[in-house]
């Protein structure tokens, strides 16, 4: 585990929150893992991660001291970078033959989403879909048997351990689908952010594009939330400042300090709703199989451009909260591209081998995702297409 000395600077930016559910934040707080388990009732916990992570020697050492901590930890990694149905079949498998009384969930959003799913599945009697975010469907949950959870993230972008929802790929119909209860809610979350600082620049980039995204179309969804609102505007306030940094000092503890705060803020500022850049970026990701943040993140200023006649006030606001040279709806406009190309972020969908040829399906995949009723302006099919293929080819509207 991360062996990193601790500043008065640094050390002020640690705490103990209850909001949206108990966080233990600050750099080392990962050594309280075994301490947090034995208060959430759990002994034999499955760690959800990675692949990637898995073969990594500090996730090895995370196992190994909570096995002399006593606890009978084993680990499940078969995850994909958009986890899938089969992934989650796969893990509730895993903790029903190791007999295990909780999950840690340790990773970026996949995997923090697919250990979600797991958690939520181990005590049900209906297939995964049957909770899909629609209507009342999260009603069909047995709460009781949804297994104890506690969340540690390693990237600054979905903001996942406190998310009451996980993103899973349904294979057969090559769609994302959110599965939702309010008891997904992970019991602890232990937010270390010296666990981020190994996160490579692209990444760095991409899932703090994703933390911003979460914050602009919270902050402009349809609806009133003056709470969600605030936290939006705050959440992208830090990342305007520190992803530059984190993404060109990777080791930078306060820059990862204050995106990992930033990504947890989004996405509870996300719960009055997002947009037409996660409507489209869902189905993208189910079919094209690419990272969600870089999506986001590609996508963005089409959006932007999209939404002007309904959010351009709301932009204003936002350039002014953020003192950019220009406050005007261009000003914001040119400071995002500004910033992705700084963090070299592609212009279009076509940089990342994503074609208009399958426009149609995105463009109704796109009008039927969840995300697309926050939007604050209404857009059929035909408009998803055309806005789809606008980004892929970097024209204007």
């Amino acid at each position: 585990m991360p062996n990193t000395s601790i500043t008065p600077e640094l050390k002020a930016l640690q705490g103990n929150w209850s909001y949206p559910t108990a966080i233990t934040f600050g750099i080392g707080s990962v050594r309280q893992l075994p301490a947090a388990c034995r208060e959430e009732g759990i002994n034999r916990p499955l760690l959800v991660t990675d692949a990637g992570l898995a073969r990594l020697d500090f996730v090895t050492d995370l196992i190994e001291t909570s096995r002399q901590a006593g606890l009978n930890t084993s680990l499940f990694y078969d995850v994909k970078p958009n986890p899938t149905g089969s992934n989650v079949e796969a893990g509730v498998q895993a903790y029903r033959q190791g007999q295990h009384d909780g999950v840690i969930a340790l990773g970026g959003g996949s995997a923090l989403d697919a250990a979600k799913a797991i958690a939520l599945m181990v005590g049900q009697n209906r297939p995964l879909w049957d909770f899909e975010d629609v209507g009342d469907n999260w009603l069909r949950v047995n709460a009781e048997a949804i297994a104890p959870l506690i969340a540690i993230p390693t990237t600054a972008g979905t903001g996942s351990e406190v998310g009451r929802a996980a993103v899973i790929v349904d294979e057969t119909e090559q769609r994302k689908v959110i599965i939702f209860h309010p008891a997904m809610l992970a019991n602890r979350v232990i937010a270390d952010p010296a666990l981020t600082t190994g996160l490579p620049a692209a990444l760095t980039a991409a899932t703090g594009m994703d933390a911003f995204v979460h914050s602009l179309e919270a902050y402009c969804a349809n609806g009133y939330h003056p709470m969600a609102d605030g936290i939006a505007l705050q959440a992208m306030t830090l990342v305007s400042k520190w992803l530059p940094l984190a993404y060109s000092e990777g080791g930078n503890l306060e820059a990862r300090s204050h995106m990992l705060a930033a990504s947890m803020m989004g996405a509870v500022a996300f719960q009055k709703g997002l947009g037409a850049v996660h409507a489209l970026a869902h189905p993208l990701g189910a079919v094209y199989d690419r990272h969600h943040g870089l999506l986001n993140a590609i996508l963005l200023p089409y959006v932007l451009q999209y939404n002007r006649p309904a959010i351009e006030q709301k932009v204003v606001h936002i350039a002014r909260v953020l003192e950019l040279d220009d406050m005007s709806f261009e000003g914001f406009q040119h400071w995002i591209l500004q910033l992705r190309e700084t963090l070299q972020i592609p212009r279009d969908l076509q940089s990342i081998d994503i074609s208009v040829e399958k426009s149609k399906l995105i463009g109704k995949m796109a009008s039927r995702d969840p995300s697309a009723a926050g939007n604050p302006v209404v857009l059929n099919a035909e408009q998803y297409s055309a806005l789809f293929e606008t980004a892929v080819h970097n024209v204007e509207r």
